[in-house]
């Protein structure tokens, strides 16, 4: 859910009946926690039907939830000295290799260890297009996801960047570890992406979602898992986990889309090139990263396997 200055409105469908109104607004939207709604519905930021209601209502069909936006100021997010690794910086932008299991921006419940309270703490400047939640944020990654992300220092920056981003001219490259053996060496996945219907916390490719497109091409094969890199045409939210769950080949590690139980290092996915045009200079500019530790040992274990 985005916070902006617009009130959001959710009608409850068949599937979603009969259910508490705490309960059904939490699993839909994974930044709220269930205590979280309880206060929002508590002080009328939650209302069903344009009425104060209780946490405990029953959501019917036809019931339409009016979601407010929350009073969110600076104070709510501390500067923390979290270790950064800035790959590139100049006055209007930098590049940051984001360690997997870190957050990117905070969300109502969840304001400390992510990548925005580390940038407050060393960077002076950071653009406020997106808000105060998300200053500098131009684009995310998931929080299992490793790599490079762009952060914009000046409103300038920022709205030049996200438009290349809209614009399909960013360069983003993946590697990733999948389960299973693909057999083609390229290939490329068209395949819309919404709020899946059976698990309001997860996306799934739907008939009614947005267009979605990931190519990819092996690198290497295991006995029973593949190599591969990914490049993305559009950024739709978990757009390769999805993609590569549809086609049965899951991101190894990856406990949502994927076979795999809730583990420490989360799912083998990393951000490892990114490419984009400066906003004030006009010139290409393309940055690589190292792939992350635990990330070789698990291409080491599965090239052990093959011995």
């Amino acid at each position: 859910m985005k916070l902006t200055n617009d009130n959001y409105d959710l009608t409850v469908s068949s599937e979603d009946e009969l259910v508490r109104l705490d309960k059904f607004i939490a699993s839909y939207y994974e930044e709220f926690s269930r205590t979280t709604v309880q206060k929002m519905i508590d002080q009328e930021y939650i209302t069903v039907n344009q009425k104060k209601t209780k946490a405990n209502y029953v959501v019917k069909v036809g019931d339409m939830l009016q979601i407010a936006e929350l009073p969110i100021t600076l104070q709510d997010v501390i500067a923390e000295n979290i270790p950064l690794d800035i790959v590139y910086e100049d006055d209007d932008l930098l590049v940051i290799n984001k360690p997997s299991g870190m957050v990117t921006h905070p969300a109502p419940g969840h304001y400390t260890g992510t990548l925005v309270n580390a940038l407050l703490f060393h960077i002076n400047q950071l653009s406020n297009t997106n808000g105060l939640l998300r200053p500098g944020i131009v684009h995310r990654i998931d929080k299992d996801t490793s790599g490079l992300l762009m952060v914009a220092k000046n409103d300038y920056a920022h709205q030049v960047l996200a438009s290349e981003l809209k614009d399909k001219t960013t360069k983003r490259e993946y590697l990733a570890i999948v389960e299973g053996v693909i057999l083609n060496q390229k290939g490329t996945i068209y395949a819309p992406i919404g709020r899946s219907a059976q698990d309001r916390k997860k996306m799934a490719v739907v008939t009614q979602g947005k267009d979605a497109v990931t190519h990819f091409e092996v690198i290497e094969r295991y006995v029973n898992a593949t190599l591969i890199s990914c490049r993305l045409e559009t950024g739709r939210t978990h757009q390769i986990r999805v993609h590569l769950a549809y086609i049965n080949h899951p991101l190894i590690g990856d406990f949502v889309y994927g076979h795999a139980k809730e583990n420490e290092y989360g799912q083998y996915l990393h951000a490892k090139t990114i490419g984009f045009t400066h906003p004030k200079t006009g010139l290409w500019m393309e940055f690589d990263s190292d792939i992350p530790e635990p990330f070789i040992q698990k291409i080491n274990e599965l090239k052990n396997q093959l011995e």
